[in-house]
This record gives structure tokens, C-alpha cells and sequence, in this order.
């Protein structure tokens, strides 16, 4: 049965409930890269199971995620309740085509991605957190919450890429 968005953000926030977000965020490309250490394409580009996203397939997700993370934000700083479009991730990794995507170079866009984002984190103000977006499926979301979600989603994706590569 498919979760929904609700249970979807009670999952991710669990994830990493008691952690710093931003710390969460600034570890997770150096935490993937060792993962990724000396581990053979055709084992990246290999699905667990029917259905389910090989580590190529996430690494392109979490970029694309990272890009569309950051465009939100920057759209909320410049004008806050400005509504937010959710998306379909698996209509996007179809039609990007995750699957044949370069795993390393889209670790590589996800770091530098996420630095750049990392850098307007880390600029915002108290009052800046606060600004908000009216996501299409999850409703009002401050830039905070934005930020705790993205921790967790990393959080659930290095759970995945280690169960697939059997080292966690």
C-alpha cells in the first residue's frame, strides 16, 4: 500500500529527529562517496528488485531533489506563501532517464548542488526560517521544515544505497 504524504513526512522527520539538519546535509556526499569507494558501475547501475531504484538511479534522484530543493527556497526567500509545486519522482526518473545516468557524475552534481544551497542556509536570518511556501501536497511548509524534510530524505536514501551495497 502506498504512504501517504502524511505518513511519507512522519517517516522522514523520524529519521532525523534530534540530529542538526544542516549538519545531517553538509555529511551525507561525503558519507555517499565512501559508499561509493571502489564499488564497480554495473553494480551501481544494478536494481535490488523489480521496481526498486538501483544506487544510479538515487543519485540522480537526490541531485534533481537538491535541485528543486534549492529553486523552492530561493523562491519562498524572494517571495514568501508563494505556492510550491510537488512532482512526481518516478515520472522524473523516467523521463531523465536515472537509469542510464553516470552514478559519479551525478554524485558529483548533487555535491555541488548542495554546497551551493548549504551556502544560502547557512546566510538566512531567524526570520528568514520562518518564511514559508503552500506546497501543492503537503500544504504550508517553512524553509526550516523544507530543510528537516531534505535531512531525513537524506537520511532514507544512505539507509537504501548501504542495504543495496550491503555495508550498513
Amino acid at each position: 500500500m502506498q504512504e501517504t504524504f502524511e505518513e511519507y513526512k512522519k517517516r522522514i522527520l523520524g529519521y532525523q529527529a534530534g540530529r542538526d539538519p544542516i549538519k545531517v546535509q553538509v555529511s551525507t556526499p561525503k558519507k555517499i562517496e565512501r559508499l561509493l569507494d571502489g564499488v564497480a558501475r554495473n553494480r551501481l547501475t544494478l536494481r535490488p528488485a523489480p521496481g526498486k531504484w538501483s544506487v544510479a538511479e538515487i543519485l540522480a534522484h537526490l541531485a534533481d531533489c537538491e535541485l528543486v530543493g534549492g529553486y523552492r527556497i530561493r523562491k519562498i526567500l524572494g517571495a514568501p506563501g508563494t505556492p510550491i509545486q510537488g512532482f512526481d519522482q518516478d515520472k522524473w526518473a523516467e523521463a531523465g532517464r536515472y537509469a542510464r545516468r553516470d552514478p559519479r557524475k551525478s554524485l558529483a552534481l548533487f555535491r555541488a548542488l548542495r554546497d551551493a544551497n548549504l551556502v544560502v542556509l547557512k546566510s538566512l536570518d531567524r526570520a528568514q526560517w520562518n518564511q514559508y511556501g503552500m506546497h501543492s501536497e503537503r500544504g504550508k511548509e517553512t524553509i526550516e521544515k523544507m530543510v528537516e524534510l531534505y535531512a531525513g530524505h537524506d537520511i532514507n536514501h544512505l539507509r537504501q544505497i548501504q542495504a543495496i551495497l550491503g555495508s550498513g
